[in-house]
């Protein structure tokens, strides 16, 4: 059985599969969806979305606003990440707040983000990152944070980020709040 972890962030959760190794390589399961319900989560995924990036890169605050917003379960297959899940909840007692992981190909742990928080990460080593979506893409649902808000305090380990246009241009999460009435 995986070892699960309850986050301080209500709702995020980290998942520590079970590895077992041998003179051939190793094999995990990378996903079992009682793992999610022994913890209260029961999505139904929809979408599996896959990337590669660079050393250096940062992606993300990404969200989709309601009806479209999406939770994700995500991992690297290869390579090393930073993950940040940011709680952007209207209501919730840990609004602004943040996690972050290291995702690694050798440990192959998940992390659990509920629908309502920004996600981003930054590339520790060359990455391909995959993640279960519980709804589909929906562009002119996409938002995003600034990651570099310095109001969040995220240290995202790396020395010069490599940034798309888009992800440079994204509101600080105070100005999110003022344009969205307080969150999503």
């Amino acid at each position: 059985m995986a070892e699960i972890k309850i986050t301080p962030i209500s709702g995020v959760v980290e998942i520590f599969p079970r590895i077992f190794p041998d003179n051939r390589g190793y094999f995990f399961e990378s996903f079992r969806q009682d793992w999610l319900e022994k913890v209260g989560i029961t999505e139904n995924w929809v979408q599996d979305n896959q990337s590669f990036s660079q050393k250096g890169t940062v992606r993300g605050l990404h969200f989709q606003h309601a009806p479209n917003a999406q939770a994700k379960l995500v991992r690297v297959i290869s390579g090393k990440v930073l993950d940040v899940a940011l709680d952007l909840r209207k209501d919730s007692p840990t609004f602004g707040q943040f996690y972050s992981t290291v995702l690694d190909s050798e440990k192959n742990n998940l992390l659990y983000i509920p629908a309502g928080f920004g996600h981003g990460f930054s590339v520790l080593e060359d990455a391909v990152f995959v993640y279960k979506c519980s709804n589909y893409y929906h562009k002119a649902s996409e938002g995003g944070i600034l990651w570099s808000d310095p109001s969040l305090g995220i240290d995202w380990m790396v020395d010069q980020p490599i940034i798309s246009e888009k992800d440079q241009v994204w509101p600080t999460l105070e100005q999110f709040r003022t344009q969205t009435g307080g969150g999503l």
